[in-house]
């Protein structure tokens, strides 16, 4: 061994061996298939500049989007039990679990927050699809109840914003049951007075499009977002026709009166905020003033008396 084979040879070997980029610099948009910089992905909330795709995202950015400065309290949900029907398919529900928990780095589909939105308390409850799917079990439901609670106690709006594939099989009946669940957690916003939204993200399906997802004062989706029940192969087999085009997608369903608004999600929070602050204070946006006696007598006559009736004889004064 000498200087050759323990100095330069390595440092020849450094410059012309190939580098190791990092996987995740860049992204293709799974509608155009351009190729986006990761940079550029977050500037843009995970909307495709060439096409203006809105891509899945997880509820951790999105509550950052929406609430004030980012800023916001992750509400802690009741623990519920696992695995109640001892599921098991391919595999153990335990084991599916398990693998979700790490994927997505939490306990199961929801997440709860507490924060301001447009200087307004609000309550929101997020999904994660990638956990199972975004999938509606006992977990589920137990955190669309906790959140009703949060927003009745706090005399906060509540809006949830679903992205799920349904109810959660491997619970059975007990996911179904969620469904009645979620919508007695609505009822219960609504009987306080308090505005109760629903953000429809890509995809909304199943059990959840039959609960609680439909059932806002106000629908809004974001753009290109799938909504529906069965999905649409389903529906084509069981009517035998071919549905037409963008059909259960958020611009569809908007001009079928299924939704009231399609939100680019930059403009979101500013959408929601605004509706939010009509439907807590419905009165005039400004001051209104009462003109005084001198004032009034100032007002030119039309020609009509107090009753609104217009004077023999007498026509309507040119201005």
């Amino acid at each position: 061994m000498n200087w050759l084979s323990n100095y330069v040879r390595p440092k020849i070997r450094a410059l012309v061996a190939p580098r190791e980029v990092p996987e995740n610099l860049w992204h293709k948009c799974p509608s155009c298939e351009a190729m986006i910089f990761h940079r550029e992905m977050e500037e843009d909330l995970h909307v495709c500049r060439h096409c203006g795709h809105h891509m899945r995202i997880d509820p951790d950015k999105r509550l950052g989007m929406l609430f004030d400065n980012g800023d916001y309290q992750l509400v802690d949900l009741p623990k519920t039990p696992v695995d109640p029907l001892k599921f098991r398919d391919t595999k153990r529900y335990t084991d599916r679990l398990k693998e979700a928990q790490a994927k997505a780095s939490r306990a199961d589909a929801i997440l709860v927050a507490f924060g301001k939105m447009g200087g307004m308390d609000v309550v929101i409850a997020a999904f994660d699809f990638r956990f199972m799917g975004g999938s509606m079990g006992i977990a589920v439901g137990e955190g669309l109840v906790s959140a009703a609670k949060l927003a009745v106690l706090q005399e906060a709006p509540l809006i949830v914003i679903p992205a799920s594939g349904g109810a959660r099989m491997q619970e059975g009946i007990l996911s179904l049951m969620q469904m009645p669940r979620s919508v007695i957690a609505v009822e219960m916003v609504k009987e306080a007075g308090l505005p109760y939204l629903v953000v429809l993200t890509d995809p909304t399906t199943g059990g959840v499009t039959a609960s609680f997802a439909m059932l806002g004062d106000i629908q809004i989706a974001e753009r290109g977002a799938q909504i529906g029940f069965a999905g649409a192969r389903v529906i084509e087999d069981t009517i035998r026709e071919t549905l037409p085009e963008g059909f259960q997608r958020a611009e569809y369903l908007l001009d079928h009166g299924m939704v009231d608004m399609v939100v680019h999600r930059k403009d979101l929070r500013d959408t929601l905020a605004r509706i939010l602050h009509l439907l807590r204070h419905p009165g005039p946006s400004a001051e209104v003033v009462v003109l005084g006696a001198v004032e009034q007598a100032e007002v030119p006559k039309l020609g009509f008396d107090a009753e609104g009736k217009k004077p023999e004889g007498g026509d309507r004064p040119a201005p």
